[in-house]
C-alpha cells in the first residue's frame, strides 16, 4: 500500500498536495541557467567537449570563425597588378611619373661601388638564375612535388612571353643609350621568378628572405649601373610579384576546399 500510494502521487507529474520547494534543485539549476555563461553544466565547470571550450569573441560580436585562406594574398595581388597598370600607363604616355623616374634614374646612374653594382646586375642573367631554379625544381621533383616544380618552370617560361611584347609595344629608350625596349626589366623578372621560385620549392621560411635580397640586389645593380630606369625594375616586380601572389592564393583556396582544416 505504501509503494502504491507513492506511484500514484508521482505518476504523470501530478500531485494531490501543493508543490514542495526543494532548495537543492533550485540552486543547481540556477547555477547553470541561461545567461550565466556556463550552459549545459549545473556545477559551473566547463564541458568536456571541444565545442564547449571555444572562446567567444568580444561582447556583442560573434565567436571566433576560421580564417578564409588566400584572401589577404589575393587582395595584395590585385593591388600590385593595379600598380603595374598605373606604371605602364605613365611610361606609355610619358606622364609626370615617368618624367620623375627619368630624373631620378640619371641621378642614380654611376653611383655606388661599381663592382658590387655590376655583380647585382649580373644576378638577373639567365645563365646565372636559371640553373638555380632548375636545381630547385629537380630537388622538388625528387621529393615528390612534381606539380610545383612544373609550375615554377612554366613561370620562368612566361617571363620572355610577357616581357618581350611589352618591350616592343612601349619601346622605351634606356638611360645611357638611344636603344629602345627597356620597359619592363627582363633581368629583374628573371631574378624574381628564379630565386623566389627556388626558395618556395626548397624551404620557404629560410630561403625566401635570401631570394628577396638577391632580387633587390639585381634591381639596384641595374639602376646604379645605368642599365634600366627605376620604373623598369618596379614594373617587373609589380607584374610578376602580383601574378605569383594571385596564383598562390588560388592554389591555397583549392587545397583548403579539398581537405578540411582541423
Amino acid at each position: 500500500m505504501r509503494e502504491e500510494s507513492r506511484s500514484q502521487g508521482t505518476a504523470g507529474g501530478s500531485r494531490s498536495g501543493p508543490p514542495q520547494f526543494r532548495p537543492g534543485r533550485a540552486l543547481a539549476h540556477r547555477a547553470g541557467a541561461s545567461g550565466s555563461g556556463t550552459p549545459h553544466r549545473s556545477d559551473g565547470r566547463p564541458p568536456h567537449t571541444p565545442r564547449g571550450e571555444r572562446r567567444t569573441g568580444p561582447p556583442g560580436r560573434p565567436g571566433t570563425t576560421p580564417p578564409v585562406p588566400g584572401r589577404p594574398a589575393f587582395v595584395c595581388a590585385l593591388l600590385l597588378l593595379c600598380g603595374f597598370l598605373l606604371v605602364t600607363w605613365q611610361v606609355a604616355v610619358h606622364g609626370p611619373l615617368a618624367a620623375l623616374d627619368e630624373r631620378w634614374g640619371r641621378a642614380l646612374a654611376g653611383r655606388g661601388p661599381a663592382p658590387l653594382a655590376e655583380l647585382g646586375a649580373d644576378l638577373g642573367n639567365v645563365p646565372v638564375a636559371l640553373p638555380v631554379l632548375a636545381a630547385a625544381a629537380a630537388y622538388a621533383a625528387w621529393r615528390g612535388r612534381r606539380r610545383r616544380a612544373l609550375y615554377a618552370l612554366v613561370a620562368m617560361a612566361l617571363v620572355p612571353a610577357l616581357v618581350v611584347p611589352l618591350k616592343v609595344l612601349l619601346d622605351r629608350p634606356g638611360p645611357l643609350t638611344q636603344a629602345t625596349g627597356y620597359y619592363p626589366s627582363g633581368h629583374t623578372a628573371t631574378a624574381l621568378v628564379a630565386y623566389c621560385g627556388a626558395a618556395l620549392l626548397v624551404h620557404r621560411r629560410v630561403l625566401l628572405p635570401v631570394a628577396a635580397v638577391l632580387t633587390a640586389a639585381t634591381g639596384a645593380g641595374l639602376v646604379l649601373r645605368g642599365y634600366h630606369w627605376p620604373l623598369d625594375v618596379a614594373g617587373s616586380l609589380l607584374l610578376f610579384g602580383g601574378g605569383h601572389l594571385a596564383l598562390s592564393s588560388t592554389g591555397r583556396r583549392r587545397s583548403s576546399g579539398r581537405t578540411p582544416r582541423r
